[in-house]
């Protein structure tokens, strides 16, 4: 037996017998290798080879549970079918958004890899009467194929466009959304009674505090009083706003008396 090997059987009876999740992670790491280069021959389907290594280790990790350390089999024999079962069930369950004939899809790798192999050798992209002779099959077999292929990952209808600058916004964002003005004429609305009750200075600080956008100690400079002297002049303002505010609705229910 290899050294590995029985550093594998040591490490697999420390997990399963006293529970040692360091032995497992150990093991994990060491087959990591195997993982990626099983995750590689599958890469070409579109997935991304990290997305397919994470599937890969989800099938590395079953093995090294259910492993059986009495049976005799190393863990490589034992683990490569499982990942490579974990990959392909990926692409079996969540591959193709949209059915397609099994045909189809079979058709659609072999020409995946065949369009590799014939631009290297071509040292251009494949025609699509290339394809077709490669691979042993009609013209419209082909495009048929290339077509269904499109099926395999759907676009959100709330992708981005990828276009021009301020389209990454969600394309359904921008359909009915509420228009910023109608907002501001109801704040308006509702602030105007109170508005009323202030006086010019106490108008104007609010003005260029909250619209202006100044700080108290711009607005001191500007107004002539002290920083201090603003602060509690907006607080006041403020209150007076609300208290107007507040009694407008009272006044409408006949001073104070809830209708009904």
């Amino acid at each position: 037996m290899r050294a590995t090997d029985k550093n594998d059987k040591e490490l697999l009876r420390r997990y399963h017998q006293r529970g040692d999740l360091e032995a497992r992670e150990r093991l994990i790491e060491q087959y990591l290798p195997l993982v990626r280069s099983l995750a590689r021959r599958y890469s070409y389907r579109g997935e991304l080879l990290e997305d397919l290594v994470q599937v890969g280790c989800i099938g590395l990790i079953k093995a090294i549970d259910r492993f059986d350390v009495e049976r005799g089999v190393e863990l490589t024999t034992y683990a490569t079918p499982n990942i490579i079962g974990e990959i392909k069930r990926h692409f079996r369950d969540k591959g193709w958004s949209v059915r397609v004939p099994r045909g189809l899809q079979e058709l659609n790798v072999r020409l995946s890899r065949l369009m590799e192999e014939l631009t290297v050798q071509l040292e251009r992209s494949p025609t699509i009467a290339e394809l077709a002779k490669a691979a042993g099959v009609e013209e419209e077999d082909v495009l048929e194929a290339l077509e269904t292929g499109q099926a395999y990952a759907t676009l959100s209808l709330s992708a981005p466009s990828g276009g021009e600058e301020g389209d990454d916004l969600d394309p359904l964002e921008s359909l009915g959304q509420l228009e910023h003005e109608y907002e501001v004429s109801e704040d308006r609305a509702v602030l105007a009674p109170g508005l009323k009750v202030l006086d010019d200075r106490e108008r104007r600080i609010l003005h260029l505090r909250f619209f202006d956008g100044l700080t108290q100690s711009q607005i001191a400079q500007q107004v002539g009083i002290s920083q201090m002297h603003v602060s509690r002049l907006i607080r006041r303002a403020l209150e007076k706003i609300r208290d107007e505010i507040a009694v407008e609705p009272e006044e409408a229910t006949g001073n104070g008396v809830s209708p009904g």
